[in-house]
């Protein structure tokens, strides 16, 4: 069953509350004299403890245009680079009261998670190359593979896929993430701002589901 899940692509709809993209103004003034030093780990504070959207339009300023800027030095497109600052900083808004400054500066905290995003960005590369490759071989069956098994194995993936989309939106979530993209339960915790047992726990619940369902079926 993990197998045809892994074949699948189920959708999952952006989270609620924030859209994905922040827009962000990027006037650069010509202030003269010393600049007062801003201190970066209490904006993150702010954002944590009230969503305030001041102090993040403060961080989002500074460190958006800094990722861009790293990341194209890094070798990634304009686009490619833009999309993981707006990405990162969107992961501030989500995560900021998981920002521990006893452990970690803001800005390093802040790279870091631009950082990860660049790796997962050359994994999916690796993946869509993996993928290219094999759409380039020939759309036939394996000869040596009976008719009825080629056409029962895509029965499965439509029950399975089917199947799938009855789950809660959270299971949904950790199925796509650990059976179609192959992330780690720490990385996926880690992504959705959440213990590494309920990722657990949800997989758990979600693959039970899904048994269920199945069975049903039959």
């Amino acid at each position: 069953m993990i197998a045809a899940i892994r074949a699948l692509d189920v959708p999952i709809r952006a989270e609620a509350g924030l859209t994905r993209r922040f827009e962000a103004r990027r006037s650069i003034g010509t202030s003269k004299g010393p600049k007062a030093k801003v201190d970066w780990a209490d904006l993150i504070g702010r954002v944590a403890s009230h969503h305030d959207r001041e102090a993040f339009k403060r961080l989002f300023e500074h460190f958006a245009p800094r990722i861009k800027g790293l990341m194209q030095k890094a070798g990634c497109s304009p686009d490619e680079a833009e999309e993981i600052a707006q990405t990162a900083m969107f992961a501030v808004w989500r995560k900021a009261g998981l920002f521990d400054p006893a452990t970690a500066g803001a800005a390093a905290w802040i790279f870091t998670i631009a950082r990860n995003l660049r790796i997962d960005l050359l994994r999916r590369r690796a993946r869509t190359d993996r993928l290219e490759a094999v759409s380039e071989l020939p759309d036939a069956p394996d000869p040596a593979e009976p008719a009825d098994a080629v056409i029962s194995r895509g029965q499965d993936a439509a029950r399975i896929e089917s199947a799938i989309k009855q789950l809660s939106a959270e299971q949904i979530m950790v199925v796509r993430l650990s059976f179609i993209e192959e992330r780690a339960h720490p990385e996926i915790a880690s992504l959705l701002g959440i213990p590494l047992g309920t990722v657990k726990s949800r997989i758990r619940l979600a693959m039970n589901r899904l048994r269920d369902i199945l069975d049903e079926d039959t």
